[in-house]
């Protein structure tokens, strides 16, 4: 406790967001296996279970847009709590007997999560950009944004892969409605503390904005918004019904072995992002720019080509597949930490949540588009197709890097001014 109190005021809220950030994704990712799991034990299709989780990215997409502006009006730290007691309702819901348990009440339980999950992330996000002092930003000294935004990134998809486990020995040693249980009560306790910790005034921006103002007017921010949406459209393409279909029914791997290489893809994806900023040049001093943007996506639009190209020519695919998807997980992940490294420098101030939800919403879209292609272009094509529109769009998010601006670090803001009424009192 002494150590804790000895931190400054900055790294204490940081280590409250990330905190609140961790015990989410653990939840998140367990809870995600649990359904998968369990539904899967009851006779549905890989696909039927999939579609389970459609409104849990529909929502996103609105949550994201909405969240923002909420964020700038109420604070994040109220909307990081909103997120976390909505988890705890979604999980609740789970906790009915089983014969409630329907199609449409696991898919609204999903709904709320995924409303839950992106309040939280973008509250976690935004709230850096308070956490990082002004002189550090107007000199473009940014190396701390960098290590603290690929930190949270990283380990929120360490853990998040680690809840893949965690769902997976909940479900085995106390069963769907005792391990859901034992999330509700811990996620609970979670946030009854983010209520007291959490500092009121984080990210309240000085003037209410409108509704209108969700929607960016940075070129910048518009710009990385859709090249974000192309990249996690390439991955969720393959990820998300595709793989897991092919991995069982043509290589005919079990389920556990199917769960146990997605978890070890997401565990490894976010020990890279964690480690992005040596990789990217942050020892040597440097600061991401557009051109290490668009070289980091050339390099990643490579891997599912020549995955593609090996598979047409049957060149050994129970190796190339597998192995060349852990490669592009690597590269994923250091252009997944560029951005978001990069959404939150140029992020205007003021309305840090509104670009900062803006962005993700365009990344909630690009799941759901990639989610529906994944099973579309699966179905009808075959995985090799799935790898060739996942070539295609990370080509296009490596083209529209060459638009951001050159350098990252935003236009420094004015010191404030004292009101004559505050200078009186």
């Amino acid at each position: 406790m002494r150590a804790v109190a000895g931190l400054s005021a900055e790294l204490r809220q940081y280590l409250v967001i990330t905190g609140n950030y961790w015990a989410f994704t653990l939840t998140d990712g367990a809870l995600r296996m649990l359904v998968i799991l369990h539904f899967h034990a009851l006779g549905y299709s890989p696909l039927q279970i999939a579609l389970l989780f459609l409104f849990y990215e529909l929502f996103g997409v609105v949550t994201n847009l909405v969240g923002g502006w909420l964020g700038a009006r109420i604070g994040l730290n109220r909307t990081m709590n909103i997120g976390l007691g909505l988890q705890v309702v979604a999980l609740g819901m789970l906790l009915v007997p089983n014969a409630m348990l329907t199609v449409a009440w696991v898919m609204g339980a999903q709904a709320i999560s995924g409303i839950a999950k992106d309040l939280n992330k973008l509250s976690a996000k935004s709230s850096i950009k308070f956490l990082v002092p002004d002189n550090q930003v107007v000199n473009n000294q940014q190396d701390r944004l960098y290590k603290w935004v690929a930190l949270l990134t990283g380990s929120k998809n360490a853990l998040k892969g680690g809840g893949f486990f965690l769902g997976g020995v909940l479900l085995t040693l106390l069963g769907f409605h005792d391990a859901v249980l034992v999330m509700v009560i811990v996620l609970a306790l979670v946030w009854l503390a983010s209520l007291v910790t959490l500092r009121e005034d984080l990210g309240k921006a000085k003037s209410k904005p409108k509704f209108s103002a969700v929607f960016s007017k940075s070129r910048a921010v518009n710009t990385l918004s859709l090249a974000r949406l192309f990249l996690f459209g390439a991955r969720d393409v393959w990820f998300v019904v595709a793989l897991p279909v092919y991995l069982s029914g043509t290589f005919g791997w079990g389920h556990w072995s199917v769960g146990s290489f997605l978890a070890c893809w997401i565990i490894g994806y976010g020990v890279v992002q964690m480690l992005a900023p040596r990789l990217t040049g942050k020892v040597e001093g440097k600061v991401p720019d557009n051109k290490s943007v668009f070289g980091w996506a050339v390099a990643l639009s490579i891997i599912p080509a020549l995955i593609a190209l090996a598979m047409m020519m049957d060149l050994r695919p129970d190796l190339v597949l597998p192995g060349g998807l852990l490669i592009f997980g690597a590269l994923f992940a250091v252009n997944s930490s560029l951005h978001s490294y990069l959404i939150v420098s140029f992020a205007s101030e003021d309305r840090v949540s509104m670009d900062v939800g803006f962005y993700y919403m365009a990344n909630a879209m690009g799941r759901l588009i990639g989610t529906v292609l994944s099973g579309w272009v699966f179905q009808v094509y075959g995985i090799v197709a799935c790898l060739w529109v996942s070539a295609v769009f990370v080509t296009l998010a490596a083209l529209l890097s060459l638009a951001l601006p050159a350098h990252a670090a935003p236009t420094p803001v004015a010191p404030k001014q004292e009101s004559s009424a505050q200078r009186s009192r």
